[in-house]
């Protein structure tokens, strides 16, 4: 399976992402590894996901996520994401 998620960093700014292994990717992110931005903005913690069969699909609705402005990405978020 391959995820596109979103992720709340400590300064409150989002990430988006894909990965085939989400609990990995987390832990990665948690643990300064994952992606450049999120390593200075730590901890992060999972927002919201999405579940695709190939690695094309997560790419490609990252990449749609990623142009969303900020509210909209919120709005998904509060709509579908994970409330912690």
């Amino acid at each position: 399976m391959n995820y596109t998620y979103i992720v709340e960093c400590s300064d409150g700014t989002l990430y988006t992402g894909w990965t085939n292994d989400i609990e990995k990717r987390m832990k990665a992110h948690n643990q300064g590894k994952g992606a450049k931005y999120t390593k200075t903005r730590l901890p992060v913690v999972l927002k919201y996901y999405e579940c695709f069969e190939s690695k094309e699909e997560a790419m490609r609705r990252e990449y749609q996520i990623k142009q969303l402005n900020r509210g909209k990405k919120m709005e998904l978020i509060m709509q579908f994401g994970r409330n912690q």
